[in-house]
């Protein structure tokens, strides 16, 4: 037995993610009204249409986001999205800027390292852009060093976003470890022992787009 911790937003029309990107429209391409003239009497479908940014909800960024010649959604092996030994940093108290002080002697190697700052609270509100928590430079560089295999944060981004060079998604994704940003709900993960999966569309020329991430826990 197992149970299953949805830890990644709803994405619905409307949905602002990130200042400046604009937000899904999501509506019928084909409606059920419309339906009922194609099938037969008391049979309808629903076909949606969604328009959006890859970087919408809960994402993955896969190397290519960051280096055009870094491996893309299609290219991302499975083993650095799904089925990962799951753990959960917990910074809440750690301030904006997370350092590599929090992973002192703690083991990563093989590890999706989940770090849950708290932010996730101010979702889909104006706070949630501002003053966000974000790993350092050399957080980034523990984290590869040490044998991570995907990273993740519950808050707007994993950058400090005044920081133009992004280092914490250069030094990442340029080792070929994908970063999980927007996650929510990390609470209700313990601190390790349990799975992790958050496997994006395999979608060939696009480095970002958004995941059902979720844990398994064992009973």
């Amino acid at each position: 037995m197992s149970r299953l911790i949805d830890v990644s937003h709803t994405v619905e029309d409307g949905l602002v993610t990130y200042p400046g990107l604009p937000a899904p429209l999501v509506c019928d391409f084909l409606s059920r009204q419309a339906s009922r003239t194609k099938y037969e009497e008391g049979t309808t479908f629903q076909i949606a249409k969604i328009e959006m940014v890859a970087n919408t909800g809960t994402y993955v960024d896969a190397p290519f986001h960051r280096f055009e010649e870094g491996a893309d959604l299609a290219e991302l092996e499975l083993t650095r999205l799904a089925d990962l030994n799951g753990l959960v940093i917990d910074v809440r108290e750690r301030g904006r800027a997370v350092d590599a002080d929090v992973l002192a002697g703690v083991n990563l190697r093989g590890k999706a390292v989940l770090f849950r700052t708290g932010w996730d609270v101010r979702w889909a509100t104006r706070a949630y852009f501002e003053g966000h928590p974000y790993l350092t430079r050399a957080a980034a560089g523990r984290l590869r060093d040490a044998g991570a295999v995907l990273v993740g944060i519950d808050s707007l981004n994993i950058d400090d976003i005044r920081d133009g060079s992004r280092p914490v998604h250069t030094i990442l994704l340029g080792a070929g470890i994908p970063i999980a940003e927007h996650l929510t709900n990390l609470g209700a993960l313990p601190a390790h022992g349990f799975r992790f999966h958050a496997a994006p569309v395999k979608f060939r020329g696009v480095g970002t787009f958004p995941v059902r991430a979720y844990g398994v826990i064992a009973d």
